[in-house]
């Protein structure tokens, strides 16, 4: 009776955490389409040198953000390991965060009343480890050059 009673809080507990997960996941897809319409003015290219003329000077901007990686996504991946294949679960924890990356970045460019940034570069990082040395937040870096014009 106490094992059928542990697996049931088991699933409750996943279940709980997949529709908190997804609900929280759609709202900043939200957030996230809402900004990219509203920043849409300024262009971020990863080409290294401009061809604009007219350049008063150049600002390094950058943007960047950490995310957590929740159980349930954890769990899925970890599931994902035992057969193989692409762990979907951390995809869409990456693409939400390079795309808040680059709006952070686009935030900061607009503020230096810029509308173009070159040079788009990222970096990618784990910094803090959870159970057993696995990732527990990542950090994503969107850093590159804004032009600002006369």
């Amino acid at each position: 009776m106490e094992v059928l009673f542990t697996l049931a809080s088991f699933l409750l507990l996943m279940i709980l955490g997949y529709l908190f997960g997804s609900f929280a996941e759609r709202r900043h897809y939200q957030s996230i389409w809402t900004r990219e319409a509203q920043y849409r003015h300024i262009v971020v290219v990863n080409q290294r040198f401009p061809r604009e003329k007219n350049v008063r000077g150049t600002q390094l901007v950058m943007g960047s953000v950490v995310i957590s990686v929740d159980y349930f996504k954890r769990f899925l991946a970890t599931l994902r390991t035992l057969v193989g294949g692409p762990l979907n679960s951390y995809e869409s924890l990456l693409d939400r965060a390079r795309r808040e990356a680059i709006l952070r970045l686009q935030a900061e460019a607009e503020q230096l009343h810029s509308t173009r940034v070159y040079n788009l570069r990222f970096e990618t990082s784990s910094i803090s480890l959870g159970q057993n040395d696995r990732i527990g937040s990542i950090e994503v870096l969107a850093y590159g050059t804004a032009l600002i014009q006369e």
